[in-house]
């Protein structure tokens, strides 16, 4: 079994996720006492958030490569960027860890070619949803159509991740809301959304949206998993 190096705290509410996905991955595999190998680094949110809202991507970028690297010495035998907004950096990154890094939206894109759906809708933070790191991946590597929610439902979403789901609240009167913006992004053609934010999970689930819905957390948990048992 390879080492998982995670990087994580981003929030520690989605990096709990991963942790419980990838060991359940490796018990149904294995069986008996059996978990999976890791190594973790932890971010303090608040400090890599500041970094985020400054646009200061050169220090983020120096963060998270610091982190890659000291996983690697560790014993990571793959890199795994616990969040979709940090994927802004994870070129860089790749570049400066001899270890493979599993990008998140190479394994979303797969999964939703897996089911021939060719437009998805992409719910996430404002900078997932606004930049291209994301939606061009997923259009320019794996032919997909992706739309985002109009602004003032961004900002929505936006405020909802940072001032609830990072912290661990969830609200029925969010729950009820991205139901609506979900539902939106069905009716301009989305035929599976994506929730491109690893603390979303914590408020939609396949029941709440009428179309398919591609968790990025257990995806990406799920794969890395199987990374680790091939």
């Amino acid at each position: 079994m390879k080492t998982i190096g995670l990087v994580g705290g981003l929030s520690w509410q989605s990096s709990l996720e991963y942790y419980r996905i990838i060991n359940e991955a490796v018990r149904e595999r294995l069986g008996g006492l059996h978990s999976a190998r890791i190594v973790m680094h932890s971010f303090d949110l608040a400090e890599m958030a500041a970094l985020q809202e400054e646009a200061d991507w050169e220090t983020a970028a120096r963060s998270i490569i610091s982190a890659a690297q000291r996983l690697e010495a560790a014993g990571a035998n793959v890199l795994v960027i616990c969040t979709n907004t940090m994927h802004k950096v994870a070129d860089e990154v790749q570049k400066d860890i001899r270890i493979p890094l599993l990008h998140i939206a190479d394994a979303t894109a797969k999964e939703v070619k897996a089911t021939g759906l060719k437009k998805v809708g992409l719910l996430g933070t404002k900078f997932t949803m606004e930049g291209d790191f994301w939606k061009a991946r997923l259009v320019e590597h794996y032919g997909l159509e992706v739309i985002i929610p109009d602004d003032n439902e961004r900002q929505i979403v936006n405020r909802t991740v940072y001032d609830e789901l990072c912290i661990g609240q969830v609200q029925p009167s969010s729950k009820e809301t991205f139901r609506r913006i979900s539902q939106n992004l069905v009716a301009a053609g989305a035929q599976g959304v994506i929730l491109g934010c690893t603390e979303i999970y914590l408020l939609l689930e396949q029941q709440d949206v009428q179309v398919p819905v591609f968790d990025t957390t257990r995806i990406h948990a799920e794969s890395a998993a199987r990374f680790a048992l091939e």
